[in-house]
């Protein structure tokens, strides 16, 4: 496939390297003369404006930070107008569904399709062919990108229309942030019966309350440190869910005392 690649940073830089690995006609955006240089390194093709990406691309991924720059990216500039009838853009980043609706409805007049198509994982997982990814609109637009990424990703989850995947993504966010809030409270625990936090986080991880986030919380040594890594994502993931449940009339229930307690965790001087 010809692919076009806009966000090749922390986790696109290694998702482009697995395209290019896999045999695809790969093209990225590379902002500087320096940026480019390095992507090319990759066995790409570096250009510099978004529509270069575009043009003639069975599919552009697009694999930036927030729901504002996948606005910027999408609908500031003529990326969608650059792109083939029957191709396909891969929102990669977490973010409102609102905002894969828009890109959406701007894509439909080129005759463009759209996935909102979020991940969980790390770089470590794109690198081993194993990230996990949430996949939602047409099953024929799916269809289409699943040959791209399956280069990196696996599992590949089609779970339901356009939105599906942010939706499945921030609810996934806000159950992981309130996992830490609970491993916050669980320590609190511990240190009142007198066992101190690297004990317990020497111990849990072998035990029946093992989970993704106590391992880690266990790998960097205290629910604190581990808080602090992931709160650039993950603050602004909840307070996306939070918004759009409100929104829509719904809650999160005890997920959100537990998310308020990784935000004590967070303040300066939280445990």
């Amino acid at each position: 496939m010809r692919i076009g690649f806009v966000g090749a940073g922390r986790m696109g830089r290694p998702m482009v390297e697995r395209l290019a690995g896999a045999g695809h006609d790969v093209l990225v955006l590379g902002r500087s003369p320096a940026a480019r240089a390095s992507l090319e390194e990759l066995g790409v093709r570096a250009v510099a404006r978004a529509a270069d990406a575009a043009e003639g691309a069975d599919a552009v991924l697009v694999c930036v930070f927030s729901d504002e720059q996948v606005r910027d990216v999408c609908l500031g500039g003529d990326l969608l107008s650059g792109m083939p009838s029957g191709s396909v853009v891969v929102l990669h980043t977490t973010g409102s569904p609102d905002t894969a609706k828009a890109v959406a409805d701007r894509a439909a007049a080129h005759g463009v399709g759209v996935i909102d198509c979020p991940v969980s994982g790390g770089p470590h997982d794109i690198a081993a062919g194993r990230l996990t990814l949430f996949a939602g609109g047409a099953t024929a637009d799916v269809a289409t990108v699943r040959p791209a990424l399956e280069a990196y990703g696996d599992p590949l989850v089609h779970v339901g229309e356009l939105g599906a995947g942010q939706r499945v993504k921030l609810v996934n966010n806000a159950l992981f942030a309130a996992q830490i809030g609970l491993l916050a409270h669980a320590v609190r625990l511990a240190e009142q019966l007198g066992v101190d936090e690297a004990a317990l986080l020497a111990a849990l991880p072998h035990a029946s309350s093992a989970s993704r986030a106590l391992a880690g919380v266990a790998g960097r040594g205290s629910v604190a440190a581990f808080a602090q890594a992931v709160s650039g994502f993950l603050g602004k993931d909840v307070d996306v869910v939070r918004t759009i449940a409100a929104a829509q009339g719904a809650d999160l229930g005890v997920l959100d005392g537990a998310i308020d307690a990784l935000d004590e965790v967070l303040k300066p001087g939280g445990h």
